[in-house]
């Protein structure tokens, strides 16, 4: 293969807007790159102490006294108990359920904060807690060093991070480990959809859904983590 030099300072020379508006713009975007790769950094030798992890997403809007609050926090409570670090969003709701379980175990409770126009305070339950000004930097954290995912109801956010990790899988970008969908009642009008139109239209092949599992048993949860990941053996997915 025949490489070809390339004089960058000249590149560069040409590439650089004159003066103005763009010139800023352009220095702008020179320098997020820098922060883009401090966040990276930052957040592998942070993740690098909290291996193996089970990651889990939940609405922020859940109140302790919903059925599911109280299940993410068993759900966390076990896992803890278990050798696993739990890693959330580290804001409130069904992330603050699973963080208190992690927590009142004596586990790793782990929170992965994002900087939001509306400030999302940390929760109390987090003992290792890392922060993020980009979401996509944030949702790499969250999947490489996952035992298994576990996604309580949610919202919007819930679902982008539930198709990302999906489609990491389906891809083949990361190896396959368990995602469990928990709350039969919440996500059965979902997966119809997916089962009835999407891969009814073949959008989707039927063996794509195998790729996750709908329960509401946190033994039953457990179990599941358990048969592809134990505690000390944990694999980075990239």
């Amino acid at each position: 293969m025949k490489f070809i030099a390339r004089n960058l300072t000249n590149m560069t020379q040409k590439l650089k807007p004159k003066s103005g508006h763009r010139e800023s713009l352009y220095d702008e975007d020179s320098w997020r790159v820098f922060r883009i790769m401090s966040e990276f950094v930052d957040g592998f030798e942070f993740l690098s102490q909290i291996e193996p992890a089970v990651t889990v997403f939940g609405s922020a809007r859940t109140k302790p006294d919903d059925p599911y609050y109280k299940l993410a926090t068993e759900i966390g409570f076990r896992l803890a108990k278990s050798g696993f670090s739990v890693i959330t969003g580290g804001g409130p709701g069904l992330m603050e359920a699973a963080n208190k379980g992690a927590s009142e175990a004596g586990g790793r409770s782990v929170g992965m904060n994002i900087e939001l126009p509306m400030e999302q305070k940390i929760n109390p339950y987090v003992n290792f807690q890392v922060g993020f000004r980009y979401f996509f930097i944030r949702k790499v954290m969250f999947i490489k060093h996952a035992s298994a995912v576990i996604i309580m109801p949610g919202g919007f956010g819930t679902m982008d991070e539930c198709f990302e990790v999906l489609t990491l899988i389906q891809t083949n970008k990361i190896r396959r480990f368990p995602i469990i969908m928990v709350g039969s009642e919440y996500w059965s009008g979902l997966l119809d959809w997916l089962r009835n139109t999407m891969t009814d239209r073949k959008m989707i092949e039927p063996q794509d859904l195998s790729m996750f599992k709908l329960m509401d048993d946190p033994k039953q949860i457990l179990r599941e983590v358990k048969k592809f990941t134990r505690p000390k053996n944990g694999k980075a997915n990239f």
